[in-house]
Parts: C-alpha cells; structure tokens; sequence
C-alpha cells in the first residue's frame, strides 16, 4: 500500500461511537487537512497494522502514524491535540508525564468505552465530503 507521507494516519476503532465522535471532532479541527484516517478493522487500517508491527490485543482504540513512526495510546492522542486549530495544542504539554501514567487513565477510559458510549455494528461509512480523508 502507498502511504502518503505529507499526511499523518489515524488509525480508529470504526465501530466504537466514542472513537467516532472523536475522529469527527479531529477533522473538525484539522484546519491544516494534516490528517488521513482509517479503521483498525478494515483495509487500509488492517495492512498498516501488520507494517508497524501492532498488536490490537494491546492498543486497540488510536494509532498515529506519523513519519513512518505509530505512536500509540495517549502519545497517539497528544500527538493529533497538537495538530488542532484552537487551544487544543496545549494538551501537548502533558507529554512531559511519563507514558505509563498517561497510559494509565487512557487505557481505563479505552477498556471501558464500550459500556459507557456503546457500538456500531459495522464500521462508519464516510460522507462524500469528507470521503477524501479516508485511506
């Protein structure tokens, strides 16, 4: 698969209503267009898992693929809040808290989204407009 490096990839749990409303929140404020995005369950999403080596028994929720590197977890997701239009960008600041803290309340809300935001059964199926975004 050909990757386009002048964009970062968000990989994304399609079928869980928090990751969605999470992704739409992303391209709402991805003014810069830095952003492509695919699911963890479909292709693209399933050949970039393979390629970064990524076990999805143990992140299975945000994948950044940035410069050939996937950040995962909450480095993933400090990570796109620093690519954000607004004041987004100063969550940035807590990359500075090691990432088995940070990790600690992010795989919480991860095991838990499920139960509290529930799920689709099939993944989201872009809009025309924002088909494009889409690998």
């Amino acid at each position: 698969m050909n990757q386009d490096n002048s964009h970062s990839i968000i990989l994304f749990d399609g079928v869980c209503n928090l990751c969605n409303s999470s992704i739409n929140f992303v391209i709402k404020r991805d003014k810069d267009n830095s952003f492509k995005f695919a699911t963890l369950q479909e292709e693209p999403g399933v050949s970039l898992l393979k390629r970064y080596n990524i076990d999805t028994f143990n992140t299975d929720s945000i994948i950044l693929i940035e410069n050939g590197k996937a950040y995962v977890k909450s480095t993933a997701a400090l990570r796109v809040a620093k690519k954000l239009s607004g004041g987004w960008p100063l969550l940035y600041a807590f990359i500075i808290i090691p990432a088995f803290i940070r990790n600690w309340g992010y795989d919480y809300i991860a095991k838990n989204r499920y139960k509290w935001y529930g799920k689709k059964d099939s993944c989201m199926i872009p809009t025309p407009e924002l088909k494009a975004k889409f690998l």
